[in-house]
């Protein structure tokens, strides 16, 4: 038959070898696969470090160390830090996709909002200013909010995803959303071993994440660099890279008689505690005395890392002062004999405490806290959007 019809045996042996050919492709091109990962994600390989970022000697002295609250079941790993990012930039969080933790920490600001109040995912607006997550770690009692009404940053993570103003979401419908994201199953097996996404899963790998997020590269850490580690040098030792501006802020700072560093102490500038700082003569909130239902805790309040404090404004829990200087003023002129008045902030004779001090002084003061700006923290990737 063929030999009558050679243009028919010629277009049959093509399509045969056509089929062949076809037959012997590989499976990623006859039937096309996607790393579900890859496809939305910007993750490398290997890993960032989170787990083992290293660090001044100093900012790992014993004190220091002594600081942070990370719980022994939840360890810092690469795994689940990287797991932690995506859910910290992930709007699937929110009820309609329009918030992620991102959008109310946001990591140009210090991981913090430039707004006085946040806005949610219907508009609303959050009840205090959103904090930086700067060195969250060393917030030593590890009671997390402006109030600390969270016992543990593990269960904090999760109350805004909850919250009616701000993300809108059961732990249910949290967990059966991020079931439906192909990328979570493979991010989560990575993270855990298998699989299973569940809530305390989600808020084990945020708080990983958000403990990894530090900072060590700012022109203070450039000078304190030139000391040893231990004992930390005397206010009155001027850091080579100073300006004298700077060094006589720095001398300010420190001055026990001054009572910044009684606060904002150690290497890290946080407190180990709750304080009152005169904000006002009567509670205006009660913070920290709505979650103990005490009186004698009205108008108490989380103190936060001063830590790039240049670029976390508004400040105060309610975002009261647009600028440092504002805030400067306050500890020089206007601290208020609030009845839970914090005693660091108070005289032996029960009047608050006032700096006093002169217009040189108080610049020399902003001076010295601007040195604890830390652009890396800023611009670093593994901190940053990781979705396409």
């Amino acid at each position: 038959m063929f030999a009558n019809h050679p243009r028919l045996f010629i277009t049959t042996i093509c399509i045969a070898a056509t089929v062949i050919i076809a037959c012997n492709k590989t499976d990623d091109t006859v039937n096309p696969t996607t790393d579900p990962v890859a496809e939305v994600l910007n993750l490398p390989t290997p890993t960032f470090n989170y787990a083992n970022i290293i660090q001044p000697a100093y900012l790992t002295a014993p004190n220091i160390v002594a600081q942070i609250n990370t719980p022994a079941g939840n360890p810092i790993t690469n795994d689940g830090a990287t797991l932690g990012r995506v859910l910290f930039y992930d709007k699937n969080l929110s009820i309609n996709n329009t918030i992620s933790c991102a959008s109310c920490h946001n990591q140009a600001n210090s991981f913090s909002d430039p707004a006085t109040l946040s806005v949610g995912f219907n508009g609303g607006f959050t009840g205090r200013n959103s904090m930086s997550l700067i060195d969250a770690k060393y917030y030593p009692n590890g009671r997390f909010f402006w109030d600390q009404r969270a016992a543990t940053l593990e269960n904090q993570v999760l109350i805004p995803v909850q919250d009616m103003v701000e993300m809108g979401m059961t732990l249910p419908q949290l967990e059966t959303k991020l079931r439906g994201l192909a990328y979570y199953p493979v991010l989560f097996n990575r993270a855990f071993g298998d699989n299973n996404i569940t809530s305390n899963r989600i808020a084990l790998a945020l708080s990983q994440f958000i403990r990894s997020i530090v900072s060590f590269q700012s022109k203070y850490d450039a000078g304190r660099q030139t000391f040893p580690a231990v004992p930390a040098p005397p206010p009155n030792a001027p850091f080579p890279n100073f300006t004298v501006q700077e060094n006589r802020g720095k001398e300010i700072f420190l001055n026990p008689a001054n009572a910044c560093a009684a606060c904002h102490g150690s290497e890290t500038f946080t407190a180990p505690q709750e304080r009152n700082n005169g904000l006002d003569m009567v509670t205006t909130d009660r913070g920290f005395g709505a979650v103990t239902s005490n009186v004698g805790n009205d108008g108490l309040f989380k103190v936060t890392t001063l830590r790039n404090v240049e670029l976390t404004a508004p400040y105060m829990h309610d975002g009261r002062f647009a600028t440092l200087e504002q805030v400067v003023e306050h500890y020089s002129s206007g601290v208020r004999n609030h009845p839970n008045l914090s005693p660091q902030l108070r005289l032996p004779n029960g009047q608050p405490r006032l700096l006093n001090l002169s217009v040189q002084d108080k610049a020399a003061l902003v001076a010295f806290l601007k040195t604890l700006t830390d652009l890396t923290v800023l611009t670093d990737t593994k901190y940053s959007n990781p979705f396409k």
